[in-house]
């Protein structure tokens, strides 16, 4: 389901759909569009819950939002059996960059995970060719409409498999074709970022970045495990490192915040949060806290000092866009302008770009605040 661009918009008016914006956290296989689920789902013979486009598109929604991300997963059943082919993943990946452009995103980084795209015969490295030939259409389709966007690809490891090292091969082998950063993903309880040590060693030794989910389905230890077994750049939500934090209240206007020893580390050396609201609220991440986006400890986290960034985890389950979580942050805390440019810096700063290619973007960045 595709949104226009004038649908985001802040009360005060301004369009936050053509705000220059960076998504660091963007699952290929959660992005799909509807249609084109139909469609590829025709081509292959494969049985669909629902037949029509809005149909399928609520059906993903209601599915996703179950409180658990174990049954969140299982809706990544239907859009990975769609991208087996390397024309079905090469199409996936045009038309994400499509939408992500039509959004204002000037940089994205989409993560996806090779090992689940082989069934129909194709190896790791045409994978990430057929994503990569996809990606780059879609960069020329932006760049004559008008628009300009620059995409990395984050190749991913399943936590429950035993691929890791494989994967982290494959990535390093691609670095120069796309590929700009390592994740793992999947089921993350009773699977620690430990059991792929061996290919976090082997990322470390080849100075290739990665960045870990950690602290969504489950807590501290896991987000301690990115750290030190992972050496995590960056943190895929992460949004749990609040229960390291304890905040008294003495009355309704002053408080005393501890910050336990994980969240002192992450704060201090400014490990950018992969923050997504939506996803979060889904997915129980923040079931602890409660049960609306008002809820989220994102705000907490802000104040705080925390290198946040608003991200949107899977687009077509959330039924959202980057656009449209701003608006959600703005409506839920109070958040402006100024509010979303500092979310933008902060994004622009994690990316895992070169420095002369940051400062590019958060050149941009000013510019086009500057202009709304």
């Amino acid at each position: 389901m595709t949104t226009s661009p004038e649908d985001y918009r802040l009360r005060g008016g301004a369009n936050v759909s053509t705000l220059p914006k960076i998504s660091l956290h963007d699952h290929l296989d959660g992005g799909l569009r509807p249609q084109t689920i139909i469609e590829l789902a025709d081509a292959v013979g494969f049985a669909l819950p629902e037949t029509e486009s809005g149909d399928l598109a609520r059906w993903f929604s209601e599915k996703s939002d179950s409180g658990s991300l174990v049954e969140y997963l299982k809706t990544f059943d239907v859009t990975t059996a769609v991208m087996q082919t390397r024309e079905g993943l090469s199409r996936v990946a045009r038309e994400f960059v499509q939408d992500l452009s039509k959004d204002g995103v000037i940089y994205g980084e989409i993560r996806w995970a090779p090992e689940q795209h082989l069934t129909a015969g194709l190896s790791l490295d045409d994978a990430v060719e057929a994503v990569q030939e996809g990606i780059d259409e879609g960069i020329d389709d932006a760049q004559n409409a008008g628009s300009r966007i620059r995409i990395g690809q984050l190749v991913t490891a399943m936590r429950h498999a035993d691929r890791g090292l494989e994967i982290a091969e494959l990535a390093v082998r691609h670095r120069d074709r796309g590929v700009v950063g390592f994740d793992i993903a999947g089921a993350e309880a009773g699977f620690p970022a430990s059991r792929m040590r061996d290919a976090f060693d082997y990322l470390a030794l080849h100075l290739f970045p990665v960045t870990v989910h950690a602290g969504e389905a489950d807590g501290i230890d896991s987000i301690r495990g990115a750290l030190f077994d992972g050496r995590a750049l960056r943190l895929g939500h992460g949004v749990r490192i609040a229960e390291d934090i304890v905040v008294d209240r003495e009355t309704d206007e002053s408080s005393y915040v501890t910050l336990g020893s994980v969240a002192q580390w992450v704060k201090d050396r400014e490990i950018p949060l992969e923050l997504s609201p939506s996803s979060n609220l889904q997915t129980g991440a923040i079931a602890a806290w409660g049960d609306d986006l008002v809820d989220h400890p994102f705000d907490l986290l802000y104040q705080l000092g925390f290198q946040v960034t608003v991200n949107t985890d899977n687009r077509l389950m959330s039924n959202t866009s980057l656009s449209k979580e701003l608006v959600l942050l703005g409506e839920a805390f109070g958040y402006d302008l100024s509010d979303f440019e500092v979310f933008q810096l902060n994004a622009a700063a994690a990316t895992f770009l070169p420095l002369e290619d940051r400062e590019e973007l958060v050149d941009q960045i000013i510019a086009g605040f500057e202009q709304a």
